[in-house]
């Protein structure tokens, strides 16, 4: 059934990614493993991914048949990538959790 309204499931994140504004690798995870099975193809990626949105003003793309929101900070760039049919609201409210915790703990530290 193309098209239609898949449930939310909690196989909704494939990853998470933070870079540095080199766009290296801080912190990854991916949490399906047919989405870039290998470390060398999720740096591929991520460097890509990186390439892709250091410089834009948007806050979501669709790469290598992800759906990908992120966020930057000042030298922190962070990422969260659905599958291609997922809800962008969804996948902007983790995005969203994890800076605002990374944030929280970052201030608590300086």
């Amino acid at each position: 059934m193309e098209g239609a309204l898949l449930e939310p499931t909690l196989y909704t994140v494939k990853g998470i990614a933070i870079l540095d504004n080199d766009g290296n690798r801080i912190l990854a995870r991916y949490y399906d493993k047919n989405v870039f099975p290998t470390n060398k193809e999720q740096r591929t990626f991520e460097k890509n991914l990186f390439q892709k949105t250091h410089r834009a003003n948007a806050e979501i793309i669709m790469l290598d048949g992800l759906t990908c929101v992120y966020r930057s900070n000042v030298d922190l760039f962070f990422y969260v990538m659905g599958s291609s049919h997922e809800n962008e609201l969804i996948l902007m409210s983790v995005l969203n959790s994890l800076y605002d915790s990374v944030s929280q703990i970052l201030r608590k530290e300086c």
